[in-house]
């Protein structure tokens, strides 16, 4: 991340996989490899889209059951730019399928045992509003990722909250960080393109469809 000073502000370190080559390099190395960064990268995600659609169902369980289909499905895989069915669409399809099971499971123990039904139906949404609420936590998820990233400096990232998030004028902030106006707009540009490529690497991956089922 540029700022006005000639250091990038980004510090060192490697680059971050893209979710495109972090599927695929899980999809090679299915039992453990990379787990614990998809988890980080995507359960925000999910567990946002399970308040919306599932509120009274164990998002835990949901997840972990979705995440062991997943295990299961990565030796499948193989990553084309061509392929049909973005992940989001594969991800939400297994997650809902699961939801729904946890759903009717609890329907069928509590006819068993004679007593009211109390498991939460899914809110109603169509494709555009599931789609829509998706992609709120993909930029959610993004912004958290951003803000919390040792790479980008300090001040660049309170530059960017205070004018982007908070709404302060760019010249009251660039006078309480003895900057020009411009470095400002320089800090904020820089970190909202950042933003908006690592948003749409979560949005973009892709991965086929369902072919035995979940």
């Amino acid at each position: 991340m540029h700022t006005y000073v000639p250091d990038n502000g980004c510090g060192g370190g490697a680059a971050p996989e893209t979710s495109t080559t972090l599927l695929r390099n899980m999809a090679e190395d299915p039992p453990h490899a990379r787990w614990t960064e998809f988890a980080r990268r995507y359960r925000p995600m999910m567990e946002a889209y399970m308040a919306a659609r599932f509120p009274g169902v164990d998002a835990d369980d949901a997840i972990q059951e979705t995440l062991i289909s997943l295990v299961k499905a990565m030796p499948r895989y193989r990553y084309s730019p061509n392929e049909t069915g973005h992940f989001r669409n594969y991800l939400t399809g297994i997650l809902r399928h699961k939801a729904l099971q946890m759903i009717e499971e609890s329907r069928k123990t509590a006819a068993r045992g004679g007593l009211p039904c109390e498991a939460a139906a899914a809110r109603d949404g169509d494709d555009d509003a599931e789609r829509d609420l998706w992609r709120q936590s993909v930029m959610e998820t993004a912004l958290s990722q951003i803000l919390s990233d040792d790479a980008i400096q300090e001040r660049t990232k309170e530059a960017f909250r205070r004018t982007a998030l908070d709404g302060e004028p760019p010249e009251s902030v660039a006078a309480s960080l003895g900057v020009t106006r411009n470095a400002v707009d320089q800090m904020k540009s820089r970190v909202m393109a950042k933003l908006k490529k690592l948003a749409g690497d979560l949005e973009a991956a892709a991965l086929p469809e369902p072919r035995d089922g979940h």
